[in-house]
């Protein structure tokens, strides 16, 4: 039947941005494996939409290719704030941002965060 036909997924290792420290390792982490931060709000839908595409789509293949990382923006507001202003890219919510190099080489928001593109900058 149709509803049956959903494809698996991988499981996928969220790593939990909750300190500013940990931004300085994942510039560094960025040099030998691309980073990605989600910015998710949980008191927002499109926010938990956003995520649930991105977690649905991931593919094992590329478990090993990024590295992600989950920032909860509203209980941890100025490390939002802080990768906005080290990486120099606009606070929206949701939002993805890749790191690759120790620079943001990619960022989207709201429903146009899509890990297609996203593997694309791989």
């Amino acid at each position: 039947m149709f509803w049956n036909k959903r494809k698996e997924t991988a499981e996928v290792e969220w790593f939990k941005l909750t300190e500013e420290s940990q931004l300085q390792e994942i510039v560094e982490e960025s040099h030998t494996t691309p980073v990605l931060i989600y910015k998710h709000s949980t008191r927002c839908g499109i926010s938990s939409m956003a995520f649930d595409r991105l977690v649905r789509g991931w593919d094992e293949a590329y478990t090993d290719k990024i590295k992600p990382y989950y920032l909860d923006l509203i209980a941890f507001r100025d490390v939002s704030n802080e990768v906005a202003r080290q990486f120099g890219i606009y606070h929206q919510s949701p939002q993805v941002i890749l790191i690759k190099n120790g620079k943001a080489i990619y960022d989207d928001s709201h429903m146009a965060i899509s890990l297609d593109i996203i593997k694309q900058q791989l």
